[in-house]
């Protein structure tokens, strides 16, 4: 039997939008009315190399048990004791509710491993819901859109890394979770090619004609050192105003959602073409989707000056992709092989920097440091006082600062404190979110 995870939370959060989501198929039926979900839904799924069943429940309110509502929340509390692993679902648009905090108390006492899920978290405004979350004791919370996809693979990574280990792992020969690394860039750069090289065979069709990929594939490999990785060729991006026909519209798609489900993202850029408009504009996506990144400059052999062709790669990511400062670049040919030789080492690399995790104390004396060096600046003629700043979560980088109306920091000084953060800590390349929560004053009462 596979493990067993838990969908619950109270009506209309979208447990079952969620539970589609992680099936991959439209296994429950869905509305935008609370209660429609009254019978345990089952199914099984894969999540990250992992098997499991996937049960979703109605809505919990507390009723008397001859009610409906009690009746099912029964079945929910009958589900959750049997469960490997609950996702207890918050709405993000809401906030916190009286009704979640009275759930998560009753969670508590279930003697059940709990990973808090907020839901329907697509937009800035949810963001202090998110961190509110924290309040109910039941971890750091996972902030996702089941409904546009956001945040679900780093969903499916936790829920795989919270349940039990499976007897496969046990034999003998651990089951080592492959690295999902997928290959981007704009048509014609050079991805087929490249992974036709890595796995030396030409596994994807490849030509000068632009656009031959169309679906996202994905293809096994093991580096030099044996470790597995999950190899995905996608189709060319182009500027959504020349994406014209439905299939292409469709491959751009599948590129996109590869993209959001890997783990680190080769970015392929035309060496002989230098750091296009539509280069950037990947670039941004991989970075709003917290991924890990290393470019690959391709066609490198062509370059005649290659030490201008440096000074202008360099000078374009210093204007205009700040945010991903240090990022590798790893100068190749996809079409001799010269040089890709470095391209999964550097892969490598930044995925170790992408699941870094900082010791509390070393980031506030970094903090305290920080604070000292360049104070926060003043906002309606207060200064705004930063106090401690932990990190919640790595997959990328997280940290969360605390202090007295820390939401109003300036942008400005977050990018200070971004960057400091980048150099003390050595983090190249990786996208860093820093999220700010301010105190709230004992003395002042609503």
């Amino acid at each position: 039997m596979p493990p067993t995870v838990v969908i619950t939370g109270r009506p209309n959060v979208g447990k079952s939008t969620l539970f589609n989501r992680l099936a991959g198929r439209r296994a429950a039926l869905v509305a935008d009315t609370p209660g429609v979900t009254r019978d345990r839904k089952e199914t099984e799924a894969r999540l990250r190399g992992r098997t499991v069943r996937l049960i979703d429940t109605a809505g919990l309110e507390e009723a008397p048990p001859e009610t409906l509502a009690g009746r099912l929340h029964a079945g929910a509390a009958a589900a959750v004791a049997q469960a490997d692993l609950v996702v207890f679902v918050i709405d993000a648009r809401d906030g916190m509710t009286p009704a979640d905090r009275h759930f998560a108390r009753w969670l508590r006492r279930q003697d059940r491993p709990v990973l808090l899920v907020a839901n329907k978290a697509e937009g800035r405004l949810s963001n202090s819901a998110v961190l509110e979350g924290f309040e109910l004791g039941l971890g750091d919370p996972v902030a996702v859109s089941a409904e546009h996809g956001e945040g679900i693979a780093d969903l499916m990574l936790e829920i795989a890394d919270r349940l039990p280990s499976d007897d496969a792992a046990a034999e003998g020969e651990a089951a080592e979770r492959p690295l999902r690394l997928a290959v981007v860039g704009r048509p014609n750069a050079g991805k087929s090619t490249l992974i036709n090289r890595l796995l030396g065979e030409e596994r994807m069709i490849t030509g000068p004609e632009p656009g031959l990929t169309r679906d996202a594939i994905s293809v096994p490999l093991h580096d030099a050192e044996g470790h597995p990785i999950e190899l995905v060729d996608t189709a060319g991006l182009r500027r959504r105003a020349r994406v014209e026909s439905l299939l292409e519209k469709m491959s751009v798609s599948a590129a996109i959602e590869a993209l959001k489900m890997a783990e680190v993202v080769a970015l392929m850029v035309d060496a002989t073409e230098g750091l296009h408009d539509q280069d950037l504009q990947i670039a941004r996506l991989i970075d709003r989707e917290g991924r890990a990144s290393v470019i690959a400059l391709n066609k490198w052999d062509a370059v005649t000056d290659r030490s201008a062709a440096r000074r202008a790669l360099h000078d374009r990511l210093e204007a205009s992709l700040a945010q991903m400062k240090g990022i590798e670049v790893v100068p190749l040919s996809a079409l001799t092989g010269a040089g890709v030789e470095r391209l999964l080492p550097a892969v490598r690399r930044a995925h170790a920097v992408w699941n870094t995790r900082l010791p509390t104390a070393a980031l506030n004396r970094w903090f305290e440091q920080a604070l000292t060096r360049h104070p926060p600046p003043l906002v309606d003629g207060r200064r705004l006082r930063l106090r401690y700043i932990t990190q919640p979560k790595a997959r990328p980088p997280t940290f969360l600062a605390f202090g007295t109306r820390a939401e109003r920091i300036p942008e400005d000084y977050q990018r200070y404190l971004t960057n400091s953060l980048r150099e003390t800590f050595s983090l190249p390349g990786t996208p860093i979110r820093l999220q700010l929560r301010g105190t709230k004053n004992p003395y002042v009462t609503d």
